[in-house]
């Protein structure tokens, strides 16, 4: 029976591992401060807080978040094992059948939230499952268009509560873009950090394909293609506050930029996927200065 309960509870702590709770609740944070800050009112005019269907939308797209992650953790077992040997979960606390069962009953009840939400944020979630699915599976080895995959998956989860409620679709449009590129920039950086294990099993991701240098130059031409469309869409709403926040905002960006001009090792790539991960919380955060 001890034997028993401990197992229970390494299990349960490893499906709470590889959910990422923390970046789940950065989803659903992101979707909650757009509705109540941006969109503020659904399509009769009432509050959007006293709208069901949106806490249905947030809880979908959750779900939908946690099943990419542990479809990820599946087909990326052999790689985590050079990468990151201590934090491998598949296969070693949870059996790889039960991670495939809890994928797709994680993307089935999200596409069924999804249409009591509305059929079109149905298919919605169904192309985000099977996108996710497939960016898990092959997408993701390959150089740039992995990347691209998820942060328009990132951006489009804020720009999806606009989407539904049909307003404020244009400055919802900048923080989606913020959040596109940022996310960008990090999925490319956490590339860098694991290129030794993706070189061991045939992956051709950016730094194996055209070299870390060069991959360093991708993100400086995707970091000043951000400040221009911020810039561009900031100026087009005419907001003082937003201009003001995201300037200040923009020089942290430049140290941002700084440090992985200077980053050279593993451990330095690890802390700026973090400092990234912050970058997107405090600019989801100026939604409240709106």
């Amino acid at each position: 029976m001890n034997t028993l309960s401990i197992e229970q509870r390494i299990s349960i702590r490893g499906l709470f591992r590889i959910s990422r709770p923390i970046n789940l609740l950065l989803v659903a944070f992101a979707q909650l401060m757009t509705a109540y800050f941006l969109v503020e009112t659904d399509t009769s005019g009432l509050p959007v807080f006293q709208d069901y269907k949106l806490f249905l939308l947030v809880f979908a797209t959750v779900l939908i978040t946690a099943a990419g992650y542990m479809i990820n953790d599946y087909y990326d077992v052999k790689i985590d094992y050079v990468n990151r040997p201590h934090e491998v979960i598949v296969g070693k606390r949870i059996k790889r059948r039960v991670v495939i069962f809890l994928h797709s009953l994680l993307n089935f009840t999200a596409i069924g939230l999804g249409y009591l939400v509305s059929p079109k944020i149905a298919a919605v979630n169904f192309f985000a499952a099977f996108l996710l699915w497939l960016y898990s599976n092959q997408l993701k080895r390959e150089p740039f268009i992995g990347n691209l995959t998820v942060a328009f998956l990132t951006g489009f989860s804020v720009y999806l509560v606009a989407f539904y409620y049909q307003k404020s679709e244009l400055l919802v449009l900048t923080y989606a873009i913020f959040a596109f590129f940022l996310n960008l920039i990090r999925e490319i950086i956490k590339d860098i950090e694991d290129r030794q294990g993706d070189r061991k099993h045939g992956c051709r991701t950016l730094p194996i394909a055209i070299g870390f240098r060069k991959t360093k130059q991708v993100i400086f031409l995707i970091a000043l293609g951000f400040v221009c469309s911020i810039l561009i869409v900031t100026f087009k709403i005419n907001s003082p506050v937003l201009f003001a926040y995201f300037g200040i905002l923009g020089l942290v960006f430049v140290w941002f930029m700084w440090k992985i001009y200077q980053a050279d090792r593993k451990k330095h790539f690890t802390q700026l996927s973090t400092i990234a991960k912050v970058l997107m919380l405090v600019g989801t955060m100026s939604m409240a200065f709106l």
